[in-house]
């Protein structure tokens, strides 16, 4: 890489460069973070990478952070994008979900950055390119979590991802970061040597300097825009020299700028007092800022500030960003507004506030305002309009940054009480700023204070809602149902009210396990919610009969539900959120009565919608769903793509805990121990937050991983913890049956093996889907030592669509006839259950089996082809063949997606497992390759 015109002393820094660069247009990316102190470098060597990233014909990214727009979540990567002209409908939903303008997502700013990662993702698989967030000091905490989670995956993509960064301010997300890179990632920059001082000099001045030019700079300390800063300014105030031998010197006389903010303070002197005034002013915005926002701020017109903008960008003070300005450096900035008095700072902020408020400024833009305003001990208070402006805007700033928004309500609510419309509205807000925070407890604390005060229905109705979800949070559910049974005797509620308090009854009954009585409730629910003519109570008492009916056992009685639910919903746009939660709770019912074409297809459908519209938990939970179904029929690679495509930290615990178990179960049955431990410990902190909820993956991984400790006695220990609850709740527990029996019949306990097999032949009797039939039959078949029985059980797991189920059925049977010395029937039913685990790769299942028939004196035979064949095309699975045939057509990992109806991220999974088993590095030569071979009759 050349070195960059002005950057000098950093040839080691972009030689690294360019090695990362091209990694990256290879497909293997990397996250950088470049530290250092302010103006030592770090955005100008960013700036030379990404130069050379443009010759290669990188695609370049550029977002800035500010320290005044922490609060407000992602700016600075929708901006990076937007000048870039990267829009797109993705990009839009990004915007809405931000400004709040998408109500029916559940956390819009979490469901906005799972928006940014997809759109980066999008854009990394179509071209090789680069993204620079810098000053990542100043990032919000949704932009860092981004930035984090790219990072975490980067190695997967085309992308070259760096960040700039301060040493302080110290944050704990920063030193997440740092972790995460790791040290061979980091570019620590240091001051210039002498002799790059001595370069740095001679280019600025066009003379090299002499040794008493050299002695001033050395009190730089190497720092390039220190010596840069100091030059400049010797220059304007007449003090440098060119010698008789060509060399630059500094003439003594007089005082000399002894730092960088004299050095900066020299710059601003030469700007006449009009211009120093407004400068100060828009120091006030930010780093960077609208003209037109100085205008209101001043309260003049636009025109009468171009001479000293003018003036300004002629003093090299501010450059142009296209719709804005920005100041040179952030320390010129800081010289401005430290310049301010102090204790005028935060009058002159609340006053801007007050200022583009009445214009009719973004939200964002006056929030940053009232931030600063009340950042000191003892803040002015609200006037009558910024109140009125707070109340307003309070959903809005609700739904962007909950965090932020409570300390605006806190020092509003100040001055109006609870009683009042205005502080009513607040103390509402505050409470579901709390709960969105994730303080449940001081939610509940506010939102019952509230209730004794408050009296418009409406208000009442959201503070119980607040209240029951914060409390069903933080598992006392018992707590809402009290609250909520005094809050029906209010008087004055409306038919439409009451229609929400009973729903809200009847999940908190359901939450405490109480199914009856949430039966109940709801039907009364939906009474009163068709009474009513209310849409929102309507759909969400039937999805509390379904939930009731689910625990039941009564699947196949909840399809007309949804069906009627469904068509409730239609396209209200309020209801968007329970319509997604109506879908992927039907996909997961058509699962369990064995329809796993529809399950398959509304479950891949409903996770389209849920990235279309932005809603993260509903995408989480969609996903998730869709893991467990592909898991369920035996396509293990891609519901190891569908689990691992979004980080935890996106994740309700319940969805965390399923997807880490399903992964867990994966490569404990292919023999992969390390990494199936590694995914229970990642469980482990979602396991603890859900308690005593049952997760059947997450039980079943934690059972075989005793077994794979040679502790099949523990093993069913795990599983007995959960078994034995009341039938009411069965369904819930029906995944473990056949591992519990299998595990019984094992080490012989004979009561487990008959209750197991009672458990069984009742929700067999409740409702007769294959596979229920099939773990009847199978539990019974273990308990009496019938290998007919247990061919009948691998039947009917064939039925359903299991082969793991038909596999271990077929294999005890193979024991079972084994033992009888019927080896004939043994071999037969062997080489099927081998079949069925040499498809799942289930190495770990296959070696037990053959080593538990070698006992018996049974051999299956040679290995079939399948497990010859490890390396090369004929060891991807069908899942990567068709997506490497793909790119060998020259699609886009985004055109092989939809082609698939796959997301992007399962697409860039399959991609990242192709690229060790193939051991080449490009995908497009991967996928010729295998087109190739295909061709050839490989």
């Amino acid at each position: 890489m050349r070195n960059a015109p002005g950057l000098v002393g950093r040839d080691t820094e972009l030689a690294q460069f360019d090695v990362w660069l091209r990694d990256a247009a290879s497909g293997s990316g990397r996250a950088v973070l470049v530290e250092g102190e302010p103006g030592i470098g770090k955005s100008s060597l960013a700036h030379a990478a990404v130069a050379a990233a443009v010759e290669q014909g990188f695609s370049v990214y550029w977002a800035e952070c500010d320290e005044l727009a922490q609060p407000l979540p992602l700016q600075p990567l929708m901006y990076s994008f937007l000048t870039r002209e990267a829009a797109e409908p993705r990009l839009e939903t990004i915007q809405q979900l931000v400004r709040g303008e998408l109500t029916d997502a559940a956390d819009p700013i979490m469901a906005a950055a799972e928006q940014m990662l997809a759109l980066i993702n999008e854009l990394c698989s179509t071209t090789p390119t680069v993204l620079v967030v810098d000053d990542l000091q100043w990032a919000d905490t949704s932009t860092i979590s981004v930035w984090d989670w790219l990072a975490r995956l980067v190695d997967r993509t085309a992308l070259l991802l760096i960040g700039t960064l301060r040493p302080v301010p110290q944050r704990d997300e920063l030193t997440a970061l740092r972790r995460a890179v790791r040290a061979h990632n980091m570019v620590r920059l240091e001051g210039l040597p002498n002799d790059a001082v001595r370069d740095l000099i001679a280019r600025i001045s066009d003379h090299a300097p002499t040794p008493g030019l050299l002695q001033l700079a050395n009190e730089a300390a190497g720092n390039p825009l220190y010596v840069t800063e100091l030059i400049d300014a010797l220059t304007r105030s007449d003090r440098l020299q060119v010698t008789d031998s060509g060399t630059v010197d500094v003439i003594i006389a007089g005082p000399v700028p002894q730092s960088l903010i004299a050095a900066i303070s020299d710059r601003l002197d030469f700007l006449s007092n009009n211009a120093r005034n407004t400068l100060q002013a828009a120091a006030l915005l930010g780093v960077d800022f609208q003209v037109d926002d100085l205008a209101v701020v001043l309260g003049r017109r636009v025109p009468e500030l171009v001479p000293v903008i003018n003036e300004a960008r002629a003093a090299g003070v501010l450059k142009d960003m296209g719709d804005k300005f920005s100041f040179r450096h952030p320390l010129i900035r800081q010289v401005l507004y430290d310049d301010i008095a102090a204790p005028l700072r935060p009058a002159w902020h609340r006053d801007a506030a007050r200022a583009l408020a009445e214009a009719g400024a973004p939200i964002q833009r006056v929030e940053r305002q009232l931030l600063q305003a009340f950042s000191v001990p003892n803040p002015y208070p609200f006037d009558e309009s910024l109140l009125t402006w707070t109340v307003n805007a309070a959903p809005v700033l609700v739904a962007q940054a909950p965090r932020t928004a409570i300390v605006l309500f806190r020092q509003a609510i100040k001055q109006v009480p609870a009683s009042t419309a205005s502080g009513g509205v607040l103390a509402c807000r505050l409470a579901e700023a709390l709960y969105r925070a994730g303080e449940a407890e001081e939610a509940v604390h506010i939102a019952t204070r509230a209730m004794a005060v408050v009296t418009d229905p409406d208000l009442l109705v959201d503070l119980h809602w607040t209240a029951a979800q914060s409390r069903a949070h933080l598992g006392r559910a018992d707590e809402a149902l009290e609250a909520l049974d005094e809050a029906h005797q209010l008087a004055e509620m409306s038919p439409r009210q009451r229609a929400r308090l009973l729903v809200m009854t009847a999940r908190a009954h359901r939450d405490l396990g109480e199914t009856t009585a949430a039966s109940d409730v709801a039907v009364k629910a939906l009474a009163a919610a068709e009474e009513a003519g209310d849409t929102w109570a309507l759909g969400w008492s039937l999805h509390v009969l379904i939930m009731v009916a689910t625990m039941r056992g009564e699947v196949a009685a909840t399809l007309p539900l949804f069906d009627r639910a469904l068509d409730v919903i239609g396209d209200d746009p309020e209801l968007n959120d329970l319509g997604l939660l109506m879908q992927i709770n039907k996909a997961i019912v058509l699962g369990e009565l064995d329809r796993y074409d529809e399950a398959l297809t509304t479950a891949t459908r409903v996770r389209q919608l849920a990235d279309r519209t932005g809603s993260l938990v509903r995408l989480a939970q969609a996903q998730s769903a869709l893991g467990q179904l592909l898991f369920y029929v035996g396509r293990w690679d891609d519901a190891q793509a569908e689990v691992e495509t979004l980080p935890d930290d996106f994740k309700d615990p319940a969805a965390t805990c399923c997807d880490r178990g399903i992964a867990a179960l994966i490569a404990f049955h292919r023999g992969d121990t390390a990494t199936a431990r590694q995914n229970l410990q990642l469980a482990a902190a979602s396991a603890e937050q859900i308690g005593n909820r049952v997760v059947a993956p997450l039980a079943l991984a934690h059972s075989l991983d005793r077994e794979t400790h040679n502790d099949p006695e523990q093993a069913l220990a795990v599983l007995r913890t959960w078994l034995g609850s009341d039938a009411e709740d069965l369904s819930e527990l029906e995944d473990l049956l056949p591992e519990a029996a299998r595990l019984a019949a094992h080490i012989g306990a004979a009561d487990v093996a008959t209750d197991t097999a009672a458990q069984a032949a009742t929700l067999a009797r409740r409702s007769s889907v294959p596979h229920r039939l099939g773990t009847a039959a199978y539990c019974r078949g273990l308990l009496e030592q019938d290998p007919l029985l247990l061919q009948h059980a691998a039947d009917r797991y064939r039925d359903a669509g299991r082969p793991l189920l038909r596999a271990r059925a077929l294999e005890a049977a193979a024991i079972g006839f084994a033992e009888r010395d019927e080896k004939d029937a043994a071999r037969k039913a062997l080489a099927r259950a081998g079949d069925l685990y040499d498809r799942l790769t289930a190495n770990w299942d296959l070696d037990h089996l053959r080593a538990h028939l070698r006992r018996l004196g049974i051999k299956r035979g040679p290995r079939s082809k399948h497990r010859q064949a490890q390396t090369g095309w004929e060891s991807l699975t069908p899942a990567e063949q068709k997506v490497a045939l793909l790119v060998a057509e020259g699609m886009s990992n985004r055109q092989i997606a939809e082609q698939l109806v796959l997301s992007t991220r399962t697409i860039d999974t399959h991609v990242s497992h192709i690229l060790p088993k193939l051991q080449v590095k490009n995908r497009i030569g991967i996928a010729h390759k295998a087109a190739e071979q295909t061709r050839d009759g490989s």
